[in-house]
């Protein structure tokens, strides 16, 4: 099911200008790398793997220093304010939250540990955790007749809606969502994609999510940019990058209506065209 075109705030919520990210202070692995979230939007990072969308997901959420990098050279502000000086904690605490490649569970924990692990920072009380608690459990009705068995024993596919119903247990303003599709089935992917197309319109949850799924995350997504080697080389709506002849050949695996035999495919006649 193809997202709608739907009214966004223009208001802009996050913005990234011209960071660069350096690791053990010799690699650049981010290059002047510039972009926008508006408010109540989903917009995808999209790219080969290696491309930097989870560095630039590490980056905005302060993850970096864990894995011995730093932001070099630009700044990043939500809502007007600068938060690349922020720890991550403090970060949760003004509305932003990364769910992390992989399905980061606690294994030893129920389902329902799990989630209450996301209000830690909650300050309103147990009767709106719990009321929290029964409307991540309306999205995500499967975990709720699974919320006593220890996550360690839930599906690849739980495993994830675990990870992002624990994010909304903090009541984020953003979600930074990495990888929602890797490992799972096609159609736990779009089951996944569906419940962020409600979250977002529902409960007015923006999210920026990396993807290496190009066609499910332009199907769901109102804006996009794509990564190369650091470097943002195209940006457009999604309708805009759908249609796109380089997008169509090199991630949609079409040209000239069919599809293309990926083997054959040269990467630098894109970067020729797109970075000449």
């Amino acid at each position: 099911m193809v997202a709608t075109a739907k009214a966004i705030d223009t208001k802009v919520m996050l913005s990234i200008n011209n960071i660069e990210v350096i690791y053990d202070h010799v690699i650049l692995v981010l290059k002047g790398v510039s972009l926008e979230v508006p408010e109540q939007g989903i917009v995808a990072l999209l790219g080969a793997n290696g491309a930097g969308k989870s560095t630039t997901l590490k980056a905005i959420s302060n993850l970096l220093r864990a894995e011995r990098g730093d932001i070099s050279k630009g700044t990043i502000e939500f809502r007007g304010e600068r938060i690349d000086t922020l720890t991550s904690s403090d970060l949760v605490r003004k509305g932003i939250i990364q769910v992390m490649e992989g399905r980061h569970c606690f294994e030893h924990l129920t389902v329902d540990e799990n989630l209450l692990t996301g209000a830690y920072t909650r300050k309103d009380g147990g009767a709106a955790i719990q009321r929290d608690l029964e409307l991540v459990y309306s999205y995500f009705p499967i975990l709720k007749q699974r919320s006593k068995i220890q996550a360690g024993y839930a599906s690849g596919g739980e495993q994830q809606m675990i990870a992002i119903g624990r994010a909304l247990m903090s009541r984020p303003k953003m979600i930074l969502l990495d990888e929602p599709s890797m490992g799972l089935a096609p159609q736990l992917v779009e089951e996944i994609f569906e419940i962020v197309k409600r979250l977002n319109t529902e409960e007015g949850v923006t999210f920026l999510l990396a993807e290496q799924n190009t066609n499910f995350a332009l199907r769901y997504a109102h804006y996009g940019y794509i990564l190369e080697n650091g470097r943002v080389v195209l940006d457009g709506t999604a309708e805009e990058l759908r249609n796109n002849k380089d997008v169509k050949e090199f991630y949609l695996g079409i040209s000239e209506g069919k599809r293309v035999n990926f083997r054959k495919v040269k990467h630098y006649r894109r970067r020729k065209r797109w970075l000449a």
